[in-house]
């Protein structure tokens, strides 16, 4: 019997938390289909968590589980743009019209979903995924140009976090639109993620006592972003996470991880969200997701 689980109709780092406790209920399934069919949008958060659950699955099942391409050909086409298929094709047994998707000239407010692999040239990729969301930063937010050079620079600390930490490859993925539901202004949202360890198996020999009773996947998050715990012991190590949370704060900008059962939000002045969640549906690895606003001088 297959279990199915759906995909949001919206899929963003909100919904998220349905299609986790999904697949959270789809445990003990022998045979699992993912269902995108109804979906009508995706940020890039979510079509790197599919890609996630993707993986996970296949390593759960011993083969790949199923994916439906969703019924709107314009967002089946987007989804194609992004490179999602490109990457999910190995992860899932897709069902449906694939668009056919063309070698397109770099984009001003995309960045295709790129593998950060544990192996091969790493360096190469994430000097490419640096130079070229700096880019699109640039060219959607108009923000200071310090500002374009310090975001490479945590993200490229981003990319190091899943080949240092993950134990297994991730994703990039950058796009820029208007948000106008939330903000009414330009954002560039960057997606990280990879379906790994976690952090507090990361952390847990190094924090598991000093924590005690309150060791959870919340805390581990708290030590990591918040103070810096690095489960290396050098001095100066553990201070990409640190270096990400103080230039969002600089920026204004909105920086969330998600790890097993919890989630930890630098919560800026113009969103509402819980900045510490505990108890939430298990999902694998890590997921980061940071949204820069424009400048409202850009905006007029």
């Amino acid at each position: 019997m297959t279990t199915v689980v759906e995909v949001p109709q919206s899929f963003d780092d909100r919904s998220f938390e349905t299609f986790a406790a999904g697949l959270a209920a789809a445990e003990g399934a022998s045979r699992v289909l993912v269902d995108a069919h109804a979906t009508e949008w995706a940020s890039p958060f979510g079509l790197v968590g599919l890609l996630c659950a993707g993986r996970a699955l296949g390593q759960r099942l011993g083969a790949r589980p199923l994916l439906t391409v969703p019924s709107d050909t314009e967002v089946a086409h987007y989804w194609a743009h992004t490179g999602f298929f490109a990457q999910a094709e190995s992860l899932y047994e897709i069902h449906g019209a694939v668009p056919r998707s063309r070698q397109a000239p770099e984009s001003a407010v995309l960045l295709e979903i790129t593998p950060v692999a544990v192996a091969g040239d790493v360096h190469r990729v994430v000097d490419r995924i640096q130079s070229r969301s700096a880019a699109i930063l640039d060219a959607a937010t108009g923000l200071d140009p310090k500002a374009t050079m310090g975001f490479g620079m945590a993200l490229s600390e981003a990319c190091q976090n899943i080949v240092e930490h993950a134990g297994s490859g991730g994703w990039v993925a950058v796009h820029a639109y208007t948000w106008r539901r939330r903000l009414g202004r330009r954002v560039v949202v960057i997606a990280v993620g990879d379906a790994g360890v976690g952090f507090r198996h990361t952390l847990e020999a190094t924090q598991a006592k000093r924590y005690g009773d309150r060791w959870s996947d919340a805390t581990a998050l708290e030590a990591a972003l918040i103070h810096g715990i690095s489960k290396y012991r050098d001095p100066g190590r553990g201070q990409g996470l640190r270096g990400i949370r103080m230039w969002a704060e600089r920026w204004k900008g909105k920086l969330s991880i998600r790890s097993g059962t919890g989630r930890i939000v630098r919560v800026p002045d113009w969103d509402e969200d819980v900045p510490l969640a505990d108890g939430l549906a298990p999902f694998p690895g890590a997921q980061l997701q940071l949204v820069v606003p424009g400048s409202v001088r850009e905006e007029r």
